[in-house]
């Protein structure tokens, strides 16, 4: 038997969370989740909130100098979670 329709179930999981407007949530999701893994137990340390608005991913940061070393990186660093995740979730990085 001779199967011509065939996708990876990977494509057809993808297809289904776009057509039902749940893969930008789930990546934004996956992107937050990123954080702590991405940045390491020092910067978790000093994170005390985080959220994606509008393609930015707010966080703030109770340490000023270390909010102001991460500032100075907020393209790459912003570049790297894309990457771990798979998607063009964020663009840019506000940290408060």
């Amino acid at each position: 038997m001779r199967k011509c329709n065939t996708e990876q179930i990977g494509t057809a999981i993808q297809q289904f969370m776009r057509l039902n407007g749940i893969e930008t949530p789930y990546n934004q999701y996956r992107l937050i989740q990123a954080w702590p893994i991405v940045m390491g137990p020092l910067i978790k340390s000093y994170t005390a909130n985080i959220f994606i608005k509008n393609q930015t991913l707010h966080v703030q940061i109770t340490s000023p100098a270390i909010k102001q070393n991460l500032m100075m990186e907020h393209r790459r660093l912003a570049r790297k979670l894309n990457e771990h995740v798979g998607a063009q979730v964020i663009e840019d990085i506000y940290f408060y």
